[in-house]
């Protein structure tokens, strides 16, 4: 990684290792809004913004390419205690260019004001407003990024324990999908990921889910049962401290027989795609890629087929 581009990442995230007090939550949060109206995609899009009750939520919709018979749901990353529409607009914004989809975001209630489980709630209040009024299930694909990827996957694990449609595809970057903090890669990446430290993470889960086990699957979905998913594209930075919650995932579900695609970045880090570089706009191409053979391409064999067996 270049080196002024590290330093600059580390001075922008100084909050990654300190206690959480209010103040220093309260920059963070501001911060991490002002990145977002910075590096937010601002061309070929169209913005909605509406509420579902009182969460606040958008609608990314692109220019060109665009089916509206396909959505994607993004729950934003930021430990759980940061995070909002501003800064989701990065990747809802990325992901809408990539893939030809309406992407929609929405703010859900931060720690520590708000612990479990209203995060959980608030993503579930967007999910069933989507489905009951816009999307079959299966025409969503939903995504999150860090903490959001935990939202996501402890989202689908709420639907398939409650017998519901759950969506087409889980669309993971660097997901937080295990709260222990005792994977390896805490350690041997701990200076090479400048978004991300050990404390930060540890304190978040502790905002997010105080004195709780932090091994209970409700909390750590990788310690969950996977039987039922949908399946799960995964991206992640070999660089990241989170990525072994991406290697480790990728074996749970396989062994509930889930498929599962695992893009490692050799020189990324933690959602690296956020950035306005080179590897950043390679993986969203590969998205693309991804989506177009898993939507339609896997759509178009399917009525092949389907034609076969009528004729």
């Amino acid at each position: 990684m270049n080196t002024l581009l590290k330093r600059a990442l580390m001075t922008v995230n100084f909050i990654s290792g300190k206690n959480m007090t209010a103040e220093e939550l309260k920059k963070h949060r501001t911060l991490a809004e002002w990145a977002g109206r910075l590096a937010a995609p601002k061309g070929d899009l169209a913005i909605n913004k509406f509420r579902v009750g009182k969460i606040r939520c958008e609608e990314v919709i692109p220019d060109f390419a665009h089916n509206p018979n396909y959505a994607i749901l993004y729950a934003h990353g930021g430990g759980y205690v940061s995070g909002g529409l501003d800064y989701a607009r990065i990747l809802a914004g990325k992901m809408a260019i990539a893939t030809g989809f309406s992407a929609y975001s929405f703010a859900y209630r931060l720690a520590p004001e708000h612990p479990y489980p209203a995060a959980l709630d608030d993503g579930m209040a967007v999910w069933e407003y989507l489905v009951e009024n816009k999307y079959e299930a299966d025409h969503i694909i939903l995504a999150g990024d860090s903490a959001g990827g935990n939202l996501a996957l402890c989202m689908v694990q709420k639907l398939i324990s409650e017998n519901k449609p759950h969506p087409k595809e889980l669309l993971l970057f660097s997901p937080w999908t295990d709260m222990s903090g005792t994977a390896s890669s805490y350690e041997t990446n701990k200076k090479l990921d400048p978004i991300l430290t050990g404390e930060y993470v540890m304190n978040a889960s502790k905002a997010y889910i105080g004195d709780e086990d932090p091994y209970e699957p409700r909390f750590s979905p990788l310690f969950g049962d996977f039987t039922g998913f949908p399946p799960i594209y995964i991206m992640a930075g070999r660089n990241g401290i989170l990525l072994d919650d991406s290697i480790r995932l990728k074996e749970k579900a396989e062994q509930a027989g889930i498929k599962v695609w695992l893009d490692i970045e050799e020189k990324g880090w933690h959602v690296y795609q956020q950035m306005p570089i080179p590897i950043a706009k390679n993986a969203m191409k590969r998205l693309s890629e991804h989506i177009s053979n898993e939507i339609y391409v896997s759509n178009q064999k399917i009525e092949s087929l389907k034609s076969d067996q009528l004729k």
